[in-house]
């Protein structure tokens, strides 16, 4: 038998500076609507911080891709990424949980605003962290998790309980404002979302894929029993 030769393929290098200008080309290409637009803008007024263009335009491809019909968001804001959520769910029912019921008026107004009926809405005002425990399992298609970031690992644990096999996990600010990628960078925060993407991306209970769109997107479908 004649000897298979096996070419190792080495990837194509590219320095900084080009990283940079794909990350920059992508994120402007991302055309919100006046409402999420608006909706941002009170956002940072608020001291709110939403999830990138990018990340939101990502999480809308998935959820449509996916036919998403009940959606689970952990962290609410004033409505930025649940607009985008439904923005590719355009018939999914959102449930959003977040402590601050100021906040959540503003995401109401915002949905009303976009247009989408009251009834395809459910606000939860209260501690995540309290809340969870107490929600259905494998109930969601989709779960986006956009809260506290000190608790991002507990939150995620929960929210692979809460989708259904074959369900996906979103993560917002996965590399933490590009802290996660530097080695130095070694507080709490930026230490428990490294822990999170190294070690789910070693799991056999998800597939699992991490974008660097915004401030990078975490993504993990859940694999069935």
């Amino acid at each position: 038998m004649g000897r298979i030769l096996v070419q190792k393929l080495v990837p194509e290098r590219r320095n900084v500076s080009d990283n940079d200008r794909n990350w920059k080309f992508a994120s402007d290409l991302v055309d919100e609507t006046d409402v999420i637009a608006r909706a941002r803008a009170q956002a940072l007024e608020l001291g709110v911080e939403p999830i990138a263009a990018a990340i939101g335009a990502q999480a809308a491809v998935i959820v449509a891709a996916t036919g998403a019909r009940n959606i689970l968001e952990i962290g609410t804001g004033v409505g930025v990424s649940g607009l985008w959520l439904l923005r590719g769910g355009t018939t999914a029912m959102l449930t959003s949980i977040d402590s601050e019921l100021d906040h959540q008026q503003h995401a109401r107004a915002a949905f009303t605003e976009a247009g989408i009926p009251a009834t395809r809405v459910r606000l939860i005002t209260g501690r995540a962290i309290d809340v969870l425990p107490r929600m259905n399992e494998d109930a969601y298609d989709i779960v986006l998790v956009d809260a506290d970031p000190a608790s991002v690992i507990e939150y995620v644990e929960h929210a692979l309980r809460l989708v259904r096999p074959g369900g996906t996990v979103l993560v917002a600010h996965a590399l933490w404002k590009g802290r996660v990628a530097d080695p130095a960078q070694r507080d709490a925060i930026t230490s428990g979302f490294r822990s999170l993407v190294t070690e789910i991306a070693a799991s056999a209970a998800v597939v699992s894929a991490l974008s660097p769109v915004g401030d990078g997107l975490l993504q993990l479908t859940k694999l069935g029993a």
